[in-house]
């Protein structure tokens, strides 16, 4: 069986070729642009290609898709972050939108199924910033492409992820990953706005079990919303990283809470997160 991670040398993507890496029944490809995905991520077993799926790339993804022939594609490729989106929502769009246009129309031509990577910003409103409307019109357009052309798709959509192979630094950071680096090299930690906004942090590993559950229950046509199912305050996570952070500013577009209801995964997958964010914290080790 032939598989495509798409963002295949990123976060989420690597820990997911990781594990499918141990089934020697799988042949995997990758493919990403490395604006974010990292060479160091990639590992044994798995054939990278450094492409860009967006508009201006059409011809070489679509030629490379059909020399590749995957009979199941991992939509894990995005321009992520809320706050960075605010500066190019074009960039966005073209990513998160017209990417995924692309790949979708392949996908119905060749009768293959996508798992999509959502977003849990979909529930603080389609028009809060530009990431969460490019990657709701992602969606759309996969609804679409099913309702009018068979199309077989489903969506995941991620609460808070965090875990290994996350960004430490940079603007598309998140906070855990951004805290474990200014842990380590001594820098202060930030909180924006007054750090009772709750989150639903979900370990990757979670993530990647629900994916693989998805793809080999061939459960489409499906909305999985995929997080631990309990939240905290920034607050909170301050305390358990054991530090006293600078406060700033609040920023725009970002949700108060999230909070996952996942009774589709459960049901459907038999899914159930493992890892608490506390949990993960207590393993880790500072200079």
């Amino acid at each position: 069986m032939k598989i495509l991670v798409t963002g295949g040398a990123g976060f989420v993507g690597t820990n997911l070729l990781r594990i499918l890496s141990n089934n020697n029944n799988y042949e995997l490809h990758s493919v990403d642009n490395y604006s974010t995905g990292l060479k160091l991520n990639e590992i044994p077993k798995v054939q990278y290609y450094n492409c860009d799926i967006r508009p201006f790339n059409i011809h070489n993804i679509t030629f490379l898709l059909n020399e590749i022939k995957p009979d199941i594609i991992f939509h894990l490729a995005a321009v992520a972050r809320i706050q960075p989106s605010f500066d190019n929502p074009i960039k966005y769009f073209n990513t998160n939108a017209n990417g995924t246009l692309i790949l979708a129309d392949w996908c119905v031509k060749n009768n293959v199924p996508i798992i999509y990577a959502g977003s849990s910003s979909h529930h603080s409103g389609k028009f809060k910033n530009p990431y969460t409307f490019s990657k709701d019109v992602g969606e759309e357009i996969l609804q679409l492409f099913a309702k009018n052309y068979g199309l077989k798709y489903s969506i995941a959509r991620f609460y808070n992820v965090y875990g290994p192979n996350q960004l430490l630094e940079g603007g598309y950071t998140t906070l855990i990953g951004r805290w474990i680096n200014n842990l380590q090299e001594g820098l202060p930690c930030e909180i924006y706005g007054d750090g009772e906004q709750r989150r639903d942090f979900t370990h990757v590993s979670d993530i990647v079990d629900a994916l693989i559950k998805i793809m080999e229950q061939q459960a489409y046509d499906k909305d999985f919303e995929l997080g631990r199912g309990k939240n905290y305050s920034v607050n909170e996570v301050a305390d358990m990283f054991n530090v006293t952070p600078i406060y700033r500013d609040a920023k725009p577009g970002e949700a108060r809470n999230t909070l996952c209801e996942s009774k589709v995964a459960r049901d459907v997958l038999g899914w159930k997160p493992q890892i608490d964010l506390l949990d993960y914290i207590k393993t880790l080790k500072w200079k």
